[in-house]
């Protein structure tokens, strides 16, 4: 992901309250922090109400003096993280279904494109499902490297560790992704053949 302007000068516009610095900063991460919120946590709404709080509070942080002054995504990608780890800790209480918008749509269809919907929604739910199985680290190197489209350096970048540590994390997690839908695969034809799709693309 890479910004094209200064960073440098762009965050000195921003403690500054220059509005078009501060839109440009919104226009250029508020898409990719809510996707990334959204690959974590499955939910649109509350993608949406957590990415909004990212934004929210790096203007109070430059309000209060803080905030970044370099390395902007790596911040905003943090706060991030933080949020979704505080939402996942208030649904503890709660039991964990692999459910999505897909399925509910499928759920809710009487249209003519149903078989569609309901391929897309299996695949959607095996998919999520199996990601909820890894560490937390190892998942948040998936979503940035492989839905995010990160290399490896902006990865390290954001999660404060090593390329190394980032290229380890990644080789374990996708062993356990492969083994946990090997393990879910059913005798149809069309569940392996999503499953055989899929697989490949995290081999990068």
């Amino acid at each position: 992901m890479q910004n094209h302007r200064d960073e440098s000068e762009l965050l000195r516009q921003a403690r500054r309250y220059d509005k078009e610095a501060l839109a440009w900063v919104y226009q250029e991460y508020h898409e990719a922090i809510f996707r990334y919120i959204y690959h974590h946590l499955g939910e649109t709404h509350t993608a949406q109400d957590l990415s909004g709080e990212v934004f929210r509070r790096f203007l109070q942080a430059l309000q209060n003096g803080g905030g970044p002054t370099r390395q902007l995504s790596a911040w905003l990608y943090r706060v991030a993280h933080n949020l979704m780890v505080d939402e996942l800790r208030r649904r503890q209480h709660r039991d964990h279904e692999c459910l999505d918008d897909t399925q509910g749509e499928f759920l809710q269809s009487d249209t003519e494109n149903l078989d569609e919907l309901a391929s897309k929604a299996i695949a959607t739910e095996r998919v999520r499902c199996a990601l909820a199985t890894l560490t937390e680290e190892q998942h948040q190197v998936v979503v940035l490297k492989f839905l995010e489209g990160m290399s490896n350096a902006e990865v390290a970048e954001i999660t404060g560790k090593t390329v190394g540590a980032v290229k380890a994390l990644q080789h374990r997690a996708l062993y356990t992704l492969r083994a946990e839908l090997a393990a879910s695969e059913t005798p149809a034809p069309t569940q392996a053949a999503s499953t055989t799709a899929w697989a490949p693309s995290f081999s990068g």
